[in-house]
């Protein structure tokens, strides 16, 4: 089970923008808990210029097998054109923790689940 597990490392303009697209992913269902990371700041090159940006840092953590959908949610709840999208497979994963994460991207939430 603790394989399923991944992380998925994005970033967010502001703590307001953090907060609707990880609340639009777990009632989503594709995503168990979304930890927000203010503080962050990101230097990056963008169309050829070099920038700094304030950002958030969000650690979100899903299923392979809920993946796709949030890359997809994340798509249109994210108000950046190229928003972050970093998967990471954990090496080791505490099995109760797994097995929590797993049921959470399992189960049918969003509008209309009655949830």
């Amino acid at each position: 089970m603790s394989d399923e597990v991944r992380l998925v490392l994005t970033t967010a303009p502001d703590l307001e923008a953090a907060r609707r697209i990880v609340r639009g992913l777990v009632e989503a269902g594709v995503c168990a808990c979304g930890t927000i990371l203010p503080g962050a700041t990101s230097i990056y090159r963008w169309q050829g210029v070099l920038e700094e940006a304030a950002e958030c840092q969000v650690v979100l953590k899903c299923t392979q097998t809920s993946l796709e959908r949030l890359q997809e949610c994340l798509s249109g709840l994210h108000p950046y054109e190229l928003p972050e999208l970093i998967v990471l497979h954990p090496a080791a994963v505490e099995a109760r923790y797994a097995q929590w994460l797993v049921a959470q991207c399992s189960s049918s939430f969003g509008p209309g689940s009655g949830v």
